[in-house]
């Protein structure tokens, strides 16, 4: 995700930054990576010695590119019917390299960037430039065609939507990391009453499993429902594999070595509140995955 090298110097440097407003506009890191090679284009079509503020010139150029695409896979209704998980950042465990810690600095997960993929156009990208990247609503209110105090309310109806639907995660990674394998252990061993104890009573699970495993394609609230799919692991001889997911302790799920899928855990107060499960084969195969260490060491997921 944008590891082209840009020649120009200018846009270079910025170029972190588009990157991150790119994948939080759009959910998609492809799509993001050909935003802001757009941008870029139309910077080196442009003289740039006519722009005073080029952070400015490059948030516009950019942000209505990522409009445009926006509207248009509403209007052609491009998302899958059902569920539809976002494209995750997944990096070791050890820690994310500096590409991918640009794209999740502000600590954007998962079902944060599930819950952004419900706004319209607009109301995403007012809230994802004012709340996210602090660009004030006189600035953004062009871009959405909206009088400033129209594109305030945008923001204030997105951010409502956000907070009633997106939990705050814990910040500390290591009491993620020993919830997610708390959950994994009692799941192997099918002790309900453990799962029970380390689900939020009101917890989500959203599945994609695209067109090729539309079986997976699930939505569940609840600890109940989500501890009887957890289930499913008992007795399978899958492969887990720790994970970071967007910043936060994930997995990827293998299957005779091979990625079957990537799962998202958002634990607040000590429980899961969310989890976030891509396992859309076509979607895992382009996240580069082969850069995660495999099992004890052995290597990358074949």
């Amino acid at each position: 995700m944008c590891e082209k090298n840009f020649p120009t110097e200018g846009f270079e440097a910025h170029r972190p930054r588009l990157c991150a407003m790119a994948y939080r506009m759009l959910g998609s890191l492809s799509e993001a990576d050909d935003a802001v090679q757009e941008a870029w284009i139309r910077y080196g079509r442009t003289d740039t010695e006519e722009i005073r503020n080029l952070s400015g010139w490059l948030t516009t150029v950019l942000s209505r590119i990522c409009l445009n695409v926006l509207r248009s896979r509403e209007n052609r209704r491009e998302e899958p019917f059902g569920v539809h998980v976002p494209d995750p950042v997944v990096s070791p465990e050890s820690g994310t390299d500096p590409e991918r810690e640009a794209l999740i600095s502000d600590e954007v997960g998962l079902a944060l960037m599930v819950v952004l993929d419900s706004l319209s156009p607009a109301e995403r990208l007012a809230f994802v430039l004012h709340d996210l990247f602090a660009v004030p609503f006189d600035g953004i209110a062009p871009l959405v065609e909206r009088s400033t105090e129209a594109t305030r309310k945008l923001a204030s109806r997105a951010r409502g939507r956000v907070r009633g639907s997106a939990p705050v995660p814990d910040r500390a990674l290591p009491v993620q990391r020993a919830v997610v394998d708390a959950f994994f252990a009692a799941a192997r061993e099918g002790e309900f009453d453990a799962l029970l104890a380390l689900l939020d009573p009101d917890v989500v699970l959203r599945g994609d499993g695209g067109a090729a495993r539309a079986a997976l394609t699930v939505s569940l609230r609840g600890a109940r429902a989500v501890s009887g799919q957890a289930a499913s692991f008992r007795g399978t001889g899958l492969v887990v594999l720790p994970v970071l997911v967007n910043g936060a302790a994930g997995v990827v799920v293998l299957a005779g070595g091979r990625p079957r899928s990537v799962m998202a855990f958002t634990v607040t107060g000590g429980r899961i509140a969310a989890i976030d499960v891509l396992a859309d084969p076509d979607r895992l195969a382009a996240l580069g995955l082969d850069r995660i260490p495999g099992p004890e060491g052995t290597g990358p997921p074949a």
